[in-house]
């Protein structure tokens, strides 16, 4: 490369989610959602039953956080928010206003520092009095998330112009609705998640609709989903179990929900076929995969302004081995991925760190998505405990990964807007608690005050985002 500039304007952020870092779980009149709910009933569900009661303390501590922005230099800053806290019941039926308060100071704050946000509406974080009525198992959780988002570009959208609806809508169905590793703990393996996934996507649809409608002549801004994917290459690049093993593996996993929104508005062929034909094996009369209405379709296709991907590792794929005793997602889809033992590791077991997989991938959505802007809104590296604060061997791996980022860019023709590290501050990591710390800054969850503290990454990401350009010590 002739040069190790980033194009001009390039969106240098940090993202987080309210329910990580917050805290403040029952302060000032928020609601219960299914987080604190499945954090309270312990039973090992989380790492030593830790919560995100308190978290980072984000809730009053919002200014500490602003300070680290500050300090890493950001143009953008990606944040959720809390539905419960500014709808306790998840509907405009009553608002708190103390929720609006505080994320009015947020945003303002940001816009005074030349800061941008990006706003995720949705990041795990179902309000309870909603799950209780079903959830993303509810076909009427769509309508209600449509009345939501419209309460949120009415409120938050002359100042916010760049929207996420749902992040990593994968997750939430494979982890939430079929393993029950997250909240809220649904085992319903093989049907689970499809029923959550039909939801979330017409859920954002009408959210990108209402938006497009009604707000977007005057706000002038952009709404999209963050979608979370693997790369995937064959185990045996010549076999061919094994090439058709790894579509599989893309399709059920990135395109799941990628070819309803940038393509046709219907599930990816593959899943289709593969999840009927299990279907009338087990005997049943319909397949276990839900099926959008023409109208659908046209209401889904094309319901995003740009693409937002969450990338952190690769894996090769073969068919899969073991077969389930009944219906689940992965032996629909028939291919399980493996890290190769070469690949180094960060500090959680899961996270090889693979960066040329991410110049692949954003190729691959280039190359069939239709060649969109794109946003890496989510990419780091673990570290575990204890960790350390002059953590070189993580920015090398931040160093490799923005140079595959740059490739993308200037050799592959990749339109990347933007590219967020994960996460601004160690966190609460879901089912994982506070054992794994992927923040730019160190959190001393120990002290009352919760000290933040910049990592090594830090510093060295700041001089990355000054210059515009990857530097190499």
């Amino acid at each position: 490369m002739d040069s190790l500039k980033f194009p001009e304007s390039f969106a240098w952020g940090a993202s987080t989610a309210a329910y990580q870092i917050e805290g403040g779980w029952d302060a000032d009149g928020k609601g219960l959602n299914i987080w604190d709910t499945f954090t309270h009933q312990g039973g090992d569900r989380v790492f030593k039953n830790q919560t995100g009661d308190v978290a980072c303390g984000s809730y009053t501590l919002w200014e500490e956080d602003l300070k680290c922005i500050k300090q890493l230099g950001l143009t953008h800053y990606r944040f959720s928010l809390s539905w419960s806290r500014l709808l306790p019941d998840g509907t405009t039926g009553f608002i708190n206003q103390k929720g609006v308060d505080y994320y009015n100071k947020l945003i303002n704050n940001l816009l005074a520092m030349n800061v941008t946000p990006l706003v995720t509406l949705y990041h795990f974080d179902m309000p309870q009095a909603l799950e209780d009525q079903g959830g993303w198992k509810s076909e009427k959780t769509a309508e209600v998330f449509e009345q939501y988002a419209k309460f949120c570009y009415a409120t938050f959208g002359d100042r916010v112009k760049l929207w996420i609806t749902i992040n990593e809508p994968y997750i939430v169905a494979k982890l939430g609705h079929e393993t029950g590793l997250f909240a809220p703990g649904i085992k319903e393996p093989g049907i689970g998640p499809y029923r959550a996934a039909h939801n979330m996507i017409k859920a954002h649809a009408k959210a990108w609709h209402a938006y497009n409608t009604l707000f977007k002549k005057k706000q002038k801004g952009h709404v999209s989903i963050a979608l979370d994917s693997d790369w995937a290459v064959p185990l045996d690049p010549k076999s061919m179990d094994d090439k058709e093993a790894c579509d599989r593996y893309l399709q059920f996993r990135l395109h799941w929900f990628a070819n309803p929104i940038f393509i046709d508005g219907d599930y990816p062929a593959v899943m289709k076929s593969e999840i009927s034909r299990k279907s009338k094996e087990e005997g049943l009369v319909t397949s276990r995969l839900p099926e959008f209405t023409d109208e659908e379709k046209s209401l889904i296709k094309g319901t995003a302004d740009f693409f937002c991907l969450n990338y952190y590792t690769s894996r090769k794929v073969k068919p899969l081995s073991i077969k389930s005793s009944g219906p689940s997602f992965d032996s629909d889809m028939g291919a399980e991925g493996i890290k190769d033992p070469e690949w180094p590791e960060s500090g959680v077991e899961w996270l090889a760190v693979v960066p040329w997989g991410l110049r692949r991938l954003l190729a691959h959505i280039k190359d069939t998505f239709g060649d969109p802007d794109i946003y890496i809104t989510e990419n780091g590296f673990a570290q575990s405990e204890p960790p350390v604060l002059q953590d070189k061997h993580r920015w090398g791996y931040f160093q490799e990964t923005l140079s595959e980022v740059l490739k993308a860019i200037k050799q592959d023709g990749v339109k990347l807007k933007g590219y967020f590290a994960w996460s601004l501050l160690d966190n609460f990591e879901w089912n994982s608690g506070y054992s794994v710390r992927f923040g730019l800054f160190h959190v001393d969850f120990n002290q009352p005050n919760l000290p933040r503290t910049p990592y090594f990454s830090a510093i060295e990401y700041a001089k990355v985002v000054k210059g515009n350009e990857l530097i190499y010590n």
